[in-house]
């Protein structure tokens, strides 16, 4: 894959060396480095990051009290708090694996991870327990531990208050062997948004390579070991290139923990570089750019929705956010128009999109994020370190496609997953030899820089011809009278699938002859939108994936 100069990071290599350290050294080196330094703000309380240490330590060393350790498996039921950095390091600290759950599940969805993963502990919120205590009992959940409950004193059987779950115990991390290729840190679950989740078998080496593969990419650093063997970073990188120095990163954290993306891009690669993340419970635009404005934040992170949202703000001209100095999105593609608005609001910062899946425990690709890299509008960027991209043909097969030519993202590379859980013929379908089939439709230029077209599931067959939504999607978005908009198919009979529209919007004297005008006139004819629905929104993940299939029950 060809390198240039404008793509990959100067001074550094094209392959790192990863450091065989379990995933809990991210904090423990982190701790020793940055420790009276502000991790973790949420409301009028804050952890440092030594702080966050020992509790996490207390957290590991009650867990190996209950029997819980390597091979067992604990999910996390929270939102953003800080309990959760705690008990997900005590988790990794003590070598059990960590599931990641939505607080927000229903309790089939949670009963299924719950069950398929085999969970023998859950960690969750005192508002949302109940859930948990009625899907038990199809569960190998034996113990409960629960974050601000409504009733400390009232708590059922098996069930024991977070604090108190961990008073007493020692604040040094467990001693215990952890085999990094074999022992799974992680058993994310896939988003769901085309059918049941599955459970994702990511390894500690995993998480470490993929963290390290970030960080290193974000701020122009080396993985080291410190003088007792556990993870950081020697910043090579000059800071003209990489105007933000580890340990002096901030910002504000809206990307739920329980997602990939926010697990390590929102969680690990933070703490690697010693960064001060402040929580926010909920999206409010004018408090986010407020606290922005106040904490004199250096980086903005998330998906498109919240970017939007930013963008529609009247506050986003008036606040001062000289400070910033990244701009980074992921989890769904950036549309064009706000990638300009969001260039020309913030022209001394570094705007850079990602690509990936829980498949490859975050991330795959990246845009350059030293000052002088070549970023392309439209792209999500090179493969990070030691990471392969190939297309291959829609049809099947492993050759590559010509160089522009769309085909199947495949990816090769340390983070991509061990396999699906308990799912060997799912695992043997998408990989083949090492290669990840992701199911996206992607182009490489010649520079190596990948392009995202769509989802192969979202791609709609009209009289034979490919239509693309996100095509069509983008020149939505494009139109000042949307503020939001999502394509899926209907199936008729005779032709296919039609492409239908739904759409926010923001003006609301905006007509559906104008907005269909707008699209129609400049795609092709068998690209038309044939029908536009006006809704009040558009439902998207936790993480801010479109939740196309909900779109398609609609029909």
């Amino acid at each position: 894959m060809p390198i240039t100069a404008g793509s990959w990071p100067p001074h550094l290599p094209r392959s790192l060396d990863y450091p065989d350290v379990p995933a809990g050294s991210i904090l423990a080196g982190a701790a020793k480095r940055y420790g009276d330094r502000t991790a973790f703000t949420h409301h009028d309380r804050s952890l440092t990051y030594a702080q966050t240490y020992a509790a996490a330590c207390r957290f590991a060393n009650a867990l190996r009290a209950r029997g819980i350790g390597p091979g067992a498996t604990v999910a996390i039921h929270l939102p953003n708090c800080l309990a959760y950095p705690v008990a997900y390091y005590g988790i990794l600290l003590v070598g059990a694996t960590f599931t990641p759950a939505n607080p927000l599940l229903p309790p089939a969805d949670l009963a299924h991870q719950l069950a398929d993963s085999g969970a023998v502990a859950v960690v969750t919120l005192g508002k949302v327990a109940p859930v948990v205590t009625a899907v038990r009992a199809q569960t190998a959940v034996e113990l409960v531990v629960v974050v601000a409950p409504d009733d400390p004193a009232g708590l059922a059987e098996g069930q024991v208050e977070f604090q108190a779950f961990a008073d007493g115990q020692p604040d040094t991390r467990p001693d215990l062997d952890i085999d990094t290729r074999t022992h799974l840190a992680h058993l994310s679950y896939t988003g769901g948004t085309t059918g049941r989740s599955k459970g994702v078998r990511l390894p500690h080496r995993n998480v470490v390579v993929n963290t390290l593969q970030y960080a290193c990419w974000g701020t122009g650093s080396l993985p080291a070991l410190d003088d007792d063997g556990d993870l950081t970073l020697d910043q090579v990188g000059s800071p003209d290139e990489w105007p933000t120095r580890l340990g002096t990163g901030s910002g504000i954290n809206l990307t739920p923990w329980f997602h990939a993306m926010g697990t390590i891009g929102g969680l690990n690669v933070p703490v690697m570089g010693g960064g001060s993340a402040t929580l926010h419970d909920r999206f409010d635009p004018v408090a986010y750019l407020a606290d922005a404005e106040r904490l004199r934040v250096t980086s903005i992170g998330g998906a498109p929705a919240l970017f939007a949202a930013l963008l529609a703000s009247p506050d986003l001209a008036t606040r001062d956010l000289s400070s910033v100095r990244g701009i980074s999105s992921g989890a769904a593609p950036l549309p064009h128009e706000m990638l300009k608005a969001l260039a020309a609001r913030f022209p001394d910062a570094v705007i850079t999109e990602g690509y990936g899946l829980t498949e490859v425990t975050m991330g795959a690709t990246i845009n350059p994020a030293f000052r002088s890299g070549l970023r392309k509008q439209g792209s999500v960027g090179v493969p990070v370190f030691d990471t392969e991209v190939k297309i291959v043909p829609l049809e099947g097969g492993e050759d590559p496609v010509p160089e522009g030519e769309q085909g199947e993202v495949c990816i090769r590379g340390p983070q991509v997953m061990a396999g699906y859980h308990n799912r060997p013929d799912e695992t043997a379908a998408v990989l083949v030899d090492g290669w990840l089939h992701t199911g996206d439709i992607g182009v490489l230029d010649k520079d190596g820089y990948l392009s995202i077209v769509d989802r192969k599931k979202d791609m709609l067959l009209y009289k034979g011809y490919n239509v693309y939504p996100r095509e069509l999607e983008e020149l939505l978005i494009a139109h000042p009278g949307v503020a939001a908009a999502a394509v899926v198919g209907r199936k008729q009979t005779d032709v296919g699938e039609l492409p239908v529209a739904f759409v926010v919007r923001a003006d609301e004297n905006v007509t559906e002859a104008e907005i269909l005008s707008a699209v129609n006139d400049n795609v092709l004819p068998y690209k038309r939108i044939r029908e536009l629905r006006f809704v009040d929104e558009i439902p998207v993940s936790a993480a801010g994936k479109i939740l196309k299939r909900e779109l398609r029950q609609r029909l």
